[in-house]
Formats: structure tokens, C-alpha cells, sequence
């Protein structure tokens, strides 16, 4: 599937660094596969969670934007940064549910036609799954964490339905600014054409000629979707939320800024705001931007102990 994808990906440099880290034996956990049924098809995710488990809350794991499966991962790179945070969890005694979205990986087969789809068919799959994960009388409570463009589908979701919400290296703009602000960099030379664009979308007009250099990411087909995502301002979103909410956002993010989580923090006074020191975008603790890059494409790495004992901080809260 071709959708947008704001990622940075990165062909991943592999070296034999080892990494110290707290070993986690995944022989004490229990991972069930489940399937949420859907009118267009299935979306296939997994349970993990202590072995001899009996009650208590349940973290629903969103996946950020593009082809990214439920581990973190795509075909650009492998990092496990989601599978990680998953058995972190577990291995804290907190189970987790973390799934393929529609159309990717495990289940592509929900997809529809690209023109079909809809922000907030991702928002509408993410309330079926609370409701799937209120209907096992294990779990007294939801929490939602929502990673990158997860971060605004969770929230929106999470609003009227979960009992807390943590937004993990999430946008605090609009995404029209957000592609603006990027595309000025990557593409400077297009940036009025660009801008043009987003604008019209922005405004719910679809928009054809678009330049050939600019058809991978504004082509007809993802164009309703991008109307759809744009209507959504993650600050409106965020103040919307009456329960409690975790914003968590590494310094060393080549791709959402620590100023995106004081805009939301800012929008929600309320929230509990966690910056972390050389934490980069897949949750990996990295020393400059080479270390960062290369990061992206190691399973070994250990995701960042802070970020997790914070998230396990504020869902014993």
C-alpha cells in the first residue's frame, strides 16, 4: 500500500555494538493473537501479557504513520521499538494490545481502495478496539498510547472511551503545518508549490496536476485521506480530554519537536509532561545524528528505561 507516511526512513546501518540492558525473559509471558472484525475485513494484533495474569489496567499500543506494523517496524527498517515497549510492559506486570493496522502487514486485507480510506476509519478501529478490550473482565481499565501520527488517532479516540492517555512523540500542530514546515526543508525548492497544495487541502479542495516530483506524496488517490487528517488540530483535540494524560517526547526527535509537546502540554495544563534527554523518534537513546540514524534499523538497541518507567509511573497512578 502506498499511503503517506511522514516517517524519516532510513536504510539502517547494522553493526555488532552490543547494547547493556535489563534482559527480559519472554518465557514468563503469555501472547495471544486476537482478530477485531471489521465491515471491510480483519485487523489481526496480539495480547501480551504476564503469565497467570488476573486483573487490572490494559495499554492499547497505536503504531505511528505509514506501513508500520504493530513491532514498530517496516520495510524500510526494523527496530521493534513497539514489541519493545510491549515487553517492557509485561515484564512490569502490565499487558498490552498492539495491532497491524488496516491495510498493513497482517492486515492488509481490510484495506480498501486507497481512495476509500479515511482518518477516521483508524480512529473508528481503535474505539472497536476498546470496546473489545472492555469486554474481557481482566482489564479494569484502558490506556491508550499513541505513537507519532498514533498520537492523535489515540487521542481522539480516547476521548468519551479510555481511562488515560499517553501520547508518545506525538505532533501539537495541525499535520498541514507540520508537512509544511518539512517540506520547506527537504524539497525548499518547491516549497510555494508545496504550500499551494496544502493549502487547498486544508480547505477540503482536491488538487490535480500536481507536479511528478510531488506525486508520491499528494497523488489523487491519498488525497480524500489527507482532507481527512487535516481536519484534526491536536492541541483542540488534546484539551478535549478529561481524564489523565502522559506527554512524553525525546530531545533528540529528527522528526516531531519538543516544541510540539509543549504546544500540546500547553493546550492541556493539566497533562504531565516528560522531556527525555537524547531519546530520538523510535524511543532509542542515541549520542548525535549518525547514532540516530543508525538506530532506526537495530532490534538490539534497548528502547529508553526512563520513557518506560515513566509510562509504568503513570498507569500505577
Amino acid at each position: 500500500m502506498k499511503k503517506l507516511n511522514l516517517l524519516l526512513f532510513i536504510f539502517a546501518l547494522f553493526t555488532s555494538r552490543s547494547y547493556a540492558q535489563h534482559v527480559i525473559d519472554s518465557t514468563q509471558f503469555e501472547d495471544v493473537p486476537v482478530t477485531l472484525e471489521t465491515p471491510t475485513g480483519k485487523i489481526f494484533g496480539n495480547i501480551l501479557s504476564p503469565l497467570h495474569y488476573k486483573k487490572g489496567p490494559v495499554v492499547l499500543i497505536i503504531a505511528g504513520s505509514g506501513p508500520t506494523d504493530r513491532d514498530g517496524n517496516n520495510m524500510f527498517m526494523k527496530n521493534n521499538s513497539l514489541k519493545q515497549l510491549a515487553y517492557s510492559l509485561a515484564d512490569a506486570g502490565i499487558p498490552s494490545l498492539r495491532f497491524d493496522k488496516r491495510g498493513i502487514a497482517a492486515s492488509t486485507a481490510a484495506m480498501t481502495k486507497e481512495e476509500d480510506i479515511r482518518f477516521d476509519d483508524y480512529i473508528n478501529d481503535v474505539k472497536d478496539w476498546i470496546s473489545f478490550l472492555r469486554k474481557n473482565k481482566r482489564f479494569t481499565s484502558v490506556i491508550i498510547a499513541g505513537h507519532s501520527e498514533g498520537s492523535l488517532i489515540g487521542m481522539i479516540a480516547a476521548n468519551g472511551n479510555a481511562d488515560k492517555y499517553i501520547s508518545l512523540a506525538g505532533a501539537g500542530e495541525p499535520i498541514s503545518q507540520t508537512l509544511k514546515r518539512q517540506l520547506k526543508t527537504q524539497v525548499p525548492q518547491m516549497s510555494n508549490r508545496c504550500n499551494s497544495i496544502i493549502d487547498s487541502l486544508d480547505q477540503g479542495l482536491t488538487v490535480s496536476n500536481t507536479p511528478k516530483a510531488l506525486t508520491s506524496l499528494f497523488r489523487p488517490s491519498v488525497q480524500p485521506y489527507l482532507i481527512s487528517w487535516f481536519k484534526y488540530n491536536p492541541q483542540k483535540e488534546i484539551a478535549k480530554l478529561s481524564i489523565p494524560v502522559l506527554i512524553i517526547q525525546g530531545e533528540s526527535d529528527l522528526q516531531v519537536t519538543v516544541n510540539d509537546a509543549k504546544m500540546l502540554s500547553a493546550a492541556k495544563p493539566d497533562a504531565k509532561l516528560y522531556l527525555i534527554k537524547n531519546m530520538n523518534h523510535v524511543f532509542k537513546t542515541v549520542t548525535d545524528d549518525k547514532d540516530n540514524y543508525k538506530s532506526y534499523g537495530e532490534t538490539a538497541r534497548p528502547i529508553s528505561s526512563e520513557m518506560v518507567q515513566h509510562i509504568i509511573d503513570f498507569i500505577r497512578q
